[in-house]
């Protein structure tokens, strides 16, 4: 048995007295393991304090990046929204062009009448090449493989989420998709320039404005007569405008017709070859004569309610051979 003992002396500084302590060996060593194990204990703690602070404080920085990246992605998808509504109105406005400039189409008269439509599974798009169809396959299948993707680990700093992940993988794909759809675009209008080059008599002859500042009130198509209360074909666009407001030439022609009507009231009707004509209802003023070759943006007439109407306005028709057809597939800023 280990007799072993220790002996502790303690002199007081004031006093001058002396205490003496004696431990046996055995406890001291008891309480210095006790201690080493307390000491491990309150090291291991305070490294994982100090480890989940700078932890906390890395997070803090990583969601204050992460606030600045998802403002950046919503100024960046703002701006591919912009971008993808530019290539519509390109896109709407080379079909337009391309629809009423081919006079040699059979069915010409019908697609004007009726617009363009788009066949089944596909938007209004026919001149889309076959290369367009199978890109936009590819990039659907890129989408899914994004989408597919596991979300981050937030809690070791990796800040992103599954539906940040979907957001960027779809912008990803519109941002394809539109880059490939500028180039096709851009190739498409280049066509079209250098087809309507060869035919500049034909693109001058062309009605493609407004005619009247205004706003439009009633559209092409069958509606209820305001003086029957029948349904009936209204043959044309009726622009809302004050009275005595001018009326333009949307292209160059020559006057057929400047007279009184009973129903359309005093009627302009002016001829642009290739056999499209124009008539302007309703006027308060005739400022053209018969037989007269006017420009695009001449004046040739004021906006009134003469005629049947119901208020002051301009009536708008377009006709090809003799058959109207819808106005608003030869405006190619509506």
């Amino acid at each position: 048995m280990d007799k072993k003992k220790v002996t502790l002396f303690v002199v007081s500084n004031q006093t001058g007295k002396t205490r003496k302590i004696v431990l046996s060996a055995a406890w001291v060593k008891a309480a210095s393991f006790v201690a080493a194990i307390v000491l491990v204990i309150v090291a291991a703690g305070l490294v994982d304090y100090f480890g989940l602070l700078l932890q906390a404080m890395e997070n803090k920085r990583l969601k204050a990046e992460n606030a600045q990246l998802i403002k950046q992605f919503q100024v960046v998808e703002s701006k591919v929204s912009a971008l993808e509504n530019s290539l519509e109105r390109v896109k709407t406005f080379t079909t337009k062009l391309k629809l009423i400039t081919n006079v040699d189409a059979d069915d010409r008269i019908s697609k004007l009448t009726m617009g363009p439509k788009p066949s089944a599974g596909q938007p209004v798009e026919e001149y889309e090449p076959m290369e367009a169809r199978e890109g936009t396959d590819v990039l659907e299948e890129q989408d899914e493989v994004f989408s597919n993707k596991k979300p981050l680990n937030d809690q070791v700093g990796e800040l992103a989420n599954e539906s940040t992940d979907k957001d960027y993988a779809s912008l990803v794909v519109r941002i394809d998709k539109a880059v490939k759809e500028t180039q096709l675009k851009e190739q498409s209008v280049i066509d079209l320039w250098e087809s309507l080059s060869e035919r500049q008599s034909l693109l001058n002859a062309t009605p493609n404005m407004k005619p009247a500042k205004g706003w439009i009130t009633s559209r092409f198509g069958y509606r209820i007569s305001p003086f029957s209360g029948k349904s009936a074909l209204h043959a044309g666009l009726d622009i809302a405008a004050a009275p005595g407001s001018p009326v333009y030439a949307p292209a160059d022609g020559v006057v057929v017709f400047a007279s009184y009507d009973e129903s359309y009231g005093k009627l302009i009707s002016i001829d642009y070859g290739y056999g499209v004509t124009t008539r302007f209802a309703h006027l308060s003023q005739i400022y053209v004569q018969v037989g007269q070759r006017v420009n695009k943006w001449d004046v040739v007439g004021a906006v009134g309610n003469t005629g049947r109407s119901t208020g002051p306005h301009l009536h708008y028709e377009v006709r090809i051979n003799g058959t109207p057809v819808d106005p608003i597939n030869f405006i190619l800023d509506e």
